[in-house]
């Protein structure tokens, strides 16, 4: 047996309305599963044209959390200490930078050459922090 692909990613977001303002409307992003189960809203983003990859925007809560590790979880990620990451790419990292700063998206680490190409960081309305890079060709 052998795995063939990752197709989902989870990071907490504590309100899913505003999760899609940001990855859909600041990002670009499109909304690949916008579900009630019931017992939770499965709510996944992807990149355009890339819908086999998925992040789940999971509200804390359950079924995997009880109420009291959910809250703990809220209060973590509030304070900026339990953020996930997201890393991405992009054809060019100083346009891409200028949009996202139009459109008001906080900014945590300016465009940067490195060894492996240009990137910038970002962060999401709940912590969540997210690297964008323009990477040079291997070789």
């Amino acid at each position: 047996m052998t795995m063939n692909a990752i197709t989902r990613s989870q990071i907490y977001v504590l309100d899913q309305d505003e999760a899609l303002d940001f990855y859909v409307g600041k990002l670009g992003l499109e909304v690949n599963t916008d579900a009630d189960l019931g017992f939770m809203r499965w709510l996944t983003v992807n990149l355009p044209g890339d819908p086999e990859r998925e992040i789940l925007l999971e509200k804390p809560g359950p079924p995997a959390l009880d109420p009291a590790t959910a809250e703990q979880v809220r209060e973590l990620l509030t304070k900026g200490a339990l953020g996930g990451y997201l890393f991405m790419t992009t054809d060019d990292a100083q346009k891409t930078y200028e949009d996202l700063v139009g459109k008001g998206v906080e900014v945590t680490d300016e465009p940067t050459e490195r060894p492996y190409g240009i990137d910038f960081g970002i962060r999401d309305p709940f912590g969540n922090k997210i690297r964008i890079g323009q990477m040079f060709p291997r070789g």
